[in-house]
C-alpha cells in the first residue's frame, strides 16, 4: 500500500502541473482590451479636466 502511495503522489502533482499551465497559458487578451480602454477614457477625461480649468 505504500508503494501506492508514493506512486500516486507524483502523478497528482503532475496533474496539478497540468491544470495550473494551462491556467497560465490561458487567453487574457479580452480583459487587456476592456483595461486599455478604460485607460483612454481616463486619459480623454483628464485631458479635458485641464482645458476646462481657468486660473483664479
Amino acid at each position: 500500500m505504500a508503494v501506492l502511495a508514493w506512486l500516486l503522489i507524483p502523478l497528482f502533482a503532475a496533474i496539478g502541473a497540468a491544470i495550473w499551465g494551462s491556467w497560465v497559458a490561458r487567453d487574457r487578451t479580452v480583459g487587456d482590451i476592456a483595461e486599455l480602454n478604460g485607460y483612454a477614457r481616463f486619459r480623454d477625461a483628464m485631458e479635458k479636466a485641464e482645458t476646462r480649468s481657468d486660473p483664479v
